[in-house]
């Protein structure tokens, strides 16, 4: 479209406002570029919505391939291009940090907004009221939300186990997914914390270390930190029971001067006395740490071989090169206080646990550390037949404990299989006969989209998505109904509560809440002014071009 501005007859010269080559897009047109563009990313998601979704291969420019149908994954591998689309991401990423779970549902129901947006903008209802009529719809929804939810107990271990099966029901690893529920469940009990009449559950103090080789049922949860590291010598002891363990974050080896100097020796008695030296200077520290009572020593730096062979004499079992958040783990479950010079070294920093033991898992060595003081730390080494495959199972293993996390966090559940999206809509229908004018048919839109997620459900099941949402619509008309949803493998209804097919109200809620949000903030877009990519940006598109021919 033109940037130039109009002008009066009498001037006559043309106001130009954007550079040359920006382009811009206002008014209906502009929502209609981004609907579009929300539309067709929705569309994608929702073939792999559900236990009977279907997967999403990802190429990306360097051939890596990735193989999933994690809503979040799908996203950020697109690299899509389109502003709209962006937001999108955006919102997905914000879903997934929030709740754990839910990306694909916000996405999907935010798609379903905007397309019910389009037709209320067709009948000339301008957007400020649909969007007004979408807030108090979710107001109202989140409202429901809580009244309809049911309590659950982190004791209830069963149930927290359903809210599990529930969330890993759509991904790749479904035949070991009643394994995976087990460890999510006994992880996020070991590491809850009751605060006051709340439980807590920092998702941190779980670690997660991806191995391939052996299968998926080889996947094991550990009650204390594994490190991906080996012994650093053969002489070392492989297993030690009651630790004492010393985290360094200091080099047990010779450093190197921050500036370069030239020794000259000229006699090679000057070159034994100076590697005399430095095997005292590293002796000097081994005694320092054995001194303390420390027989483990972890350190995020180097170990020089000569230290490695005076450790090795003095019984101790070492780690070195290991990761910072490694290290900050092991300081929380252990007790140990992170110590950057040897010399400040005290028995008092040392930090304990039942035994630090090296093991081989697949071709890899790794070290286990178990029964530390503080147990609210565990470690899930997940398994798989090959590196995609490990990779979807970490994807599903972190939905399934984000899951029971919130569960437990917010003691409410409410049942899946498009249950709770039928009864919400129920209520958003009634509630809608109560507002005045064009409000009603935003809220009305609201509940249509909500019902359009067990409509994708049953498609992607086979089934008749109209049949399904008349059968909803009636059940859910007797207060009995309110759990009933959709059983995907006959199309008839159960009720999804006693069927085990639960849902954390916080997952829902969250969902629904980040796509009215980006559906409001594609609707208040009215004018879509894209600058002019540079001739650098242009030149690499068509090198990525030319490389994908």
């Amino acid at each position: 479209m033109s940037t130039k501005l109009p002008t009066t007859e009498a001037v006559g010269i043309p106001v130009i406002i954007l550079k040359e080559g920006t382009s811009r897009t206002y008014g209906r047109e502009a929502f209609r570029a981004n609907a579009m563009a929300a539309k067709a990313i929705a569309e994608i998601l929702k073939t792999t919505y559900g236990p009977k979704g279907m997967d999403k291969m990802l190429v990306d420019s360097l051939g890596d391939i990735t193989t999933t149908n994690d809503g979040a994954t799908i996203l950020d591998k697109m690299d899509l291009q389109h502003p709209a689309g962006k937001m999108l991401v955006q919102i997905a990423k914000g879903q997934d940090e929030e709740a754990g779970d839910g990306t694909k549902t916000a996405v999907i129901f935010a798609g379903e907004l905007i397309k019910e947006a389009e037709k209320l903008l067709d009948k000339n209802i301008h957007p400020t009221v649909i969007i007004e009529g979408y807030k108090a719809a979710l107001e109202k929804a989140l409202a429901y939300i809580n009244e309809l939810a049911e309590p659950i107990s982190i004791d209830n271990v069963d149930l927290l186990e359903q809210v599990a099966l529930t969330s890993l029901s759509s991904k790749a690893i479904r035949e070991a997914k009643e394994h995976f529920a087990k460890l999510a469940v006994e992880a996020i009990r070991s590491i809850a914390e009751l605060r006051g009449d709340k439980w807590y559950v920092d998702l941190s103090n779980i670690q997660i270390i991806k191995k391939h080789g052996g299968s998926l049922l080889d996947t094991q949860l550990i009650k204390g930190i594994v490190l991906d590291k080996e012994v650093v010598h053969p002489d070392m002891p492989k297993r030690v029971e009651k630790a004492k363990i010393a985290l360094l974050d200091a080099p047990l080896e010779i450093e190197k001067p921050e500036i370069d100097l030239e020794i000259s020796i000229s006699s090679p008695d000057l070159v034994r006395k100076l590697m005399e030296k430095q095997e005292k200077i590293l002796g000097e520290k081994v005694e320092k740490i054995a001194a303390t009572g420390a027989n483990v020593v972890i350190t995020q730096k180097g170990i020089d071989d000569i230290a490695q062979y005076y450790l090795a004499k003095k019984g101790i079992l070492a780690v070195r090169r290991v990761k910072r958040s490694d290290i900050e783990k092991l300081a929380r479950a252990t007790g140990a206080k992170i110590v950057t010079d040897i010399d400040d070294l005290k028995p008092e920093d040392l930090g304990e646990a039942e035994l630090v033991e090296e093991r081989r898992v697949g071709e890899d060595k790794m070290v286990f550390i178990e029964g530390a003081r503080n147990l609210r730390s565990v470690t899930i080494v997940v398994r798989g037949g090959f590196e995609r495959l490990v990779d979807e199972a970490d994807r599903a293993i972190h939905d399934a404990l984000s899951a029971v996390a919130d569960a437990v966090m917010d003691n409410k559940i409410v049942g899946g299989a498009g249950a709770v999206e039928a009864e919400l809509a129920k209520h958003l229908y009634e509630y809608a006969r109560t507002l005045p004018g064009k409000m009603q048919l935003a809220v009305e839109a609201f509940a249509r989209a909500l019902e359009s997620i067990p409509q994708i459900l049953a498609y992607n099941a086979g089934h008749d998505p109209i049949n399904v949402l008349v059968k909803l619509r009636s059940a859910h008309e007797k207060p009995e109904g309110k759990w009933l949803g959709i059983d995907i493998e006959t199309g008839d209804l159960i009720d999804t509560i006693k069927a085990g097919i639960i849902d954390p109200a916080r997952v829902k809620s969250n969902a629904f809440k980040a796509g009215a949000e980006a559906a409001s903030l594609i609707l208040r877009i009215d004018d879509l002014i894209a600058a002019k990519r540079t001739e650098e940006r242009r030149e690499k598109g068509r090198e990525e071009k030319k490389e994908e021919e």
